[in-house]
């Protein structure tokens, strides 16, 4: 039994196999048909642009101006009549030679790579007009380097005995633009196989064979590619099976040499439609067979599945019962997390709180005292005179008041103030106010202004006290390092104003942002400050409805970067 299921695999498996090649080989050929109605089109296309033009030379050789000016002529007139000729026919360049060589009249006679005054005999074109044909040609062109087809003829004025070279340039970028837009893959080689037009740049002025020297040489001496170096193309073919490999791509491949000067149209076709198709062949075919073999099997089931059946169910329900375990186990650890967020915050409100409340008592009692002991010690100054004493005395008193000016920013709320102002006026008030700090520390603070205004709705002075804690926070962190620079970068974008500031000094030295905010927390030394002017910036920003972020630096500085609603703006 197991040996006849194994045997029958077999058969299946070797029919299944010559049923692909079979059908590959059937939709191959669909493929190539039309790939060959395809080719028919673009040698077609081709051969009507390079046909377009090509009575144009004769029409311009019989022009009585274009005589006239061969004779001895002014060339001006003609110059005019060329370009406006190359201007509605669509043509690169129409020009004129004598001959010499040397061109006397061009349509581009006003453009910095006129061909006027250049001297083309080293071209074949010229070569075969000079001897009564029609001389046709494609390369890089010596002047512009823009690549053209070439067509001239020889023009001989009635009752003269000097003749010339009339010729025309058609530029042939758009036909390789419309090859490149219609995604498929289209080479044009020469009779040398240089590569002329490709739907992919990269394929242009290689060559699909080695050349010679012979050929070499002959292309120097015309300077039919310029500089090019005419490396070989990555491809190879195999007519038997009409496929080629190109740029390690299997591809089927066609080709064409019914054009124009010998030339060879090449175009190649992905087979994976053919693949495909022949696999959805297989592939239906080993449907097949496998759903005979689920009938067959499909009694033998029968009995087992109805014992399967209580099974399944009853692991359906526990896989249901799981699953609902688990999405409230994590509603419940989503609740917690809320929970503890909301309690943080509640914390944090409230000692905030707390302290505004404290702040507007400790302000309002020190007040008076402070004030009562300033005008002590100035009026022991005039009494008395100058001492150690009072001087330090005045220093304690001034920490005070700095104190309490602190503590005043906790009960001051709301929007009574608020006014539109420049922030870039508002930052250079700051830098004013804290320049007498930047001195004392031998700091470089570096404003990056913007050359527009930013505007703001907002309370100036609250503004400027957090870019002047920011600044402050900054130059405190340098005071102690080798380099002590402070930048301030500033912008807008579409509802919103920003600013940043980062310095070289210490970094977080471990705290995050959040921690900084917390009232009397600090980075610097012990007597150094009353770590709350991060707490009251951050309180500044959050009334004005902005955003405050703080981050260590690569070199090893902080960033500060504040965000904050352009608010209400009208126009002036």
């Amino acid at each position: 039994m197991r040996l006849s299921k194994i045997l029958s695999v077999f058969i299946i498996l070797c029919f299944a196999t010559l049923l692909y090649w079979a059908s590959f080989s059937f939709f191959k050929s669909q493929e190539i048909e039309k790939a060959q109605a395809r080719l028919t089109l673009y040698r077609s296309t081709l051969e009507t642009e390079l046909r377009h033009f090509a009575h144009l030379p004769f029409l311009l050789s019989l022009d009585p101006v274009v005589n006239s000016t061969l004779a001895g002529g002014a060339t001006e007139l003609l110059d005019h009549r060329l370009a406006r000729f190359a201007q509605s026919a669509g043509l690169d360049a129409i020009y004129l030679m004598d001959r010499d060589g040397y061109t006397i009249s061009a349509s581009n006679a006003n453009s910095t790579n006129s061909f006027k005054g250049q001297n083309y005999a080293f071209r074949p074109y010229f070569q075969a007009a000079q001897n009564g044909e029609m001389g046709e040609f494609y390369g890089i062109g010596a002047t512009t380097g823009i690549p053209g087809y070439f067509y001239a003829l020889p023009v001989q004025p009635a009752g003269a005995d000097l003749g010339g070279v009339i010729a025309i340039k058609v530029d042939l970028s758009g036909l390789q633009d419309t090859w490149q837009a219609s995604g498929e893959r289209i080479i044009l080689s020469n009779d040398d196989g240089v590569v002329l037009l490709a739907s992919d740049p990269e394929w242009r002025y290689t060559t699909m064979s080695p050349l010679s020297s012979e050929q070499r040489a002959r292309m120097l001496a015309s300077r039919q590619f310029g500089g090019e170096q005419l490396n070989s193309l990555d491809w190879s073919f195999d007519a038997e099976k009409q496929t080629a490999k190109i740029v390690d791509e299997r591809l089927l491949y066609l080709s064409t040499s019914d054009l124009p000067n010998s030339w060879t149209l090449h175009f190649f076709v992905p087979n994976d439609q053919a693949i495909t198709r022949a696999w959805l062949v297989t592939g239906g075919f080993l449907t097949f067979a496998l759903l005979a073999f689920s009938l067959f099997q499909l009694n033998r089931l029968r009995s087992v599945r109805s014992a399967l059946r209580k099974s399944e169910r009853e692991e359906t329900e526990l896989r249901s019962a799981n699953t609902r375990l688990a999405v409230e186990i994590e509603e419940r650890l989503a609740a917690e997390r809320r929970l503890q967020k909301t309690q943080a915050e509640l914390e944090r409100s409230g000692r905030l709180a707390a302290l505004g409340q404290l702040a507007s008592s400790v302000t309002h009692e020190l007040g008076q005292p402070i004030a009562a002991m300033k005008n002590q010690l100035v009026a022991s100054e005039l009494t008395v005179g100058p001492s150690t004493l009072s001087d330090k005395m005045q220093g304690l008193v001034e920490r005070m008041e700095s104190i309490t000016r602190q503590l005043k920013f906790f009960s001051r709320k709301g929007r009574d103030s608020f006014e539109k102002f420049d922030l870039v006026d508002a930052i250079n008030g700051a830098l004013e106010l804290l320049e007498p700090s930047i001195t004392d520390r031998r700091a470089t603070v570096r404003f990056h202004r913007s050359e527009q205004p930013i505007m703001l709705t907002a309370n100036r002075l609250r503004i400027e006290q957090v870019v002047t804690n920011i600044v402050r926070n900054a130059l405190d962190a340098v005071q102690d390092e080798e380099t002590r620079q402070i930048d301030i970068t500033i912008g807008r974008a579409s509802t919103e104003a920003w600013f940043t500031v980062s310095d070289t000094g210490h970094g977080l030295r471990g705290k995050t942002l959040g921690d900084l905010q917390e009232p009397f927390a600090t980075t610097r030394e012990s007597g150094e400050g009353m770590g709350l002017g991060l707490t009251i910036t951050a309180g500044v920003v959050t009334d004005h409805g902005g955003t405050i972020e703080a981050h260590d630096t690569a070199t090893g500085g902080t960033e500060f970067r504040v965000v904050l609603p352009i608010g209400e703006q009208t126009n002036d």
